[in-house]
């Protein structure tokens, strides 16, 4: 019987540009997302309220509904979805880039700034320029850093026509509140807050529920055991050589 045991270590991914940007699609759970299948709570009209807005936003994105001699509404080049956990964000973020045409991205914002990270900030810009849409997912900002890199690659990718769309648990104005001297950034975060529609989204946590469990705890000769029945191809490293390893390489080239 072959070994099927590998080593990560002994990897070093290199990923070009064009192949990173090619993952950045809505997560597998909201691949079928539609605003027709997302179920608004009656309780809260704030969620009927930002389907009806992102809807004409995006008809209005793709000039869909134009009349001769009539003007079209002015709408912002930027969605921004605030509210608490489980009131259906992301799902609302998926079907909007579902709904827009022409090359467009998703990810979550700790993508973005790894993408960033692992192209630099010039490469990253050309990869994302001339997109019809960037959709970002739980947008934060925890540093400095962030703020000024975040803010000059929307600023770019808009100022080059391409519209944005975010989800976060914090308004625009609220960003970095609490992580940093925001105060000292005001500027670059109000250029942000600027950017969006701010839609607030309320609504109870539909993910909250009761969930029992207990962590699995297996000795030597049971791991053993499931490597020799386990298919293809497993990585088998020390925790110490892993570590060693994972500072050398950027989370993006995986």
């Amino acid at each position: 019987m072959t070994d099927p045991r590998t080593s990560i270590a002994e990897r070093d991914p290199r990923t070009p540009a064009s192949e990173l940007v090619k993952q950045l699609v809505p997560p597998r759970q909201f691949k079928t997302a539609t605003f027709d299948s997302y179920r608004t709570d009656p309780e809260f009209p704030s969620q009927q309220a930002a389907v009806d807005t992102i809807r004409a936003t995006v008809d209005a994105w793709e000039g869909r509904g134009r009349r001769l001699f009539r003007r079209t509404p002015k709408v912002k080049a930027g969605i921004y979805l605030d509210g608490g956990f489980g009131v259906g964000k992301t799902h609302l973020l998926a079907s909007l880039w579902k709904a827009v045409g022409g090359r467009r991205y998703f990810g979550t914002f700790i993508e973005y700034t790894a993408l960033v990270g692992a192209l630099g900030y010039r490469e990253a810009v050309q990869a994302l320029s001339g997109a019809s849409l960037v959709a970002i997912d739980e947008f934060e900002l925890d540093d400095p850093g962030d703020t000024m890199v975040m803010t000059r690659l929307l600023g770019e990718l808009v100022a080059s026509g391409t519209k944005i769309a975010a989800t976060s648990n914090t308004p625009p104005n609220a960003l970095g509140e609490g992580r940093f001297a925001a105060k000292d950034f005001l500027r670059e975060i109000q250029a942000i807050s600027d950017t969006f529609e701010i839609m607030r989204i309320d609504g109870h946590d539909y993910r909250q529920r009761d969930i029992d469990g207990h962590a699995v705890v297996v000795d030597e000769a049971e791991i053993e055991r499931v490597i020799a029945e386990e298919p293809g191809t497993i990585s088998v490293d020390t925790f110490d050589g892993i570590v060693k390893h994972l500072a050398t390489v950027h989370p993006s080239r995986y």
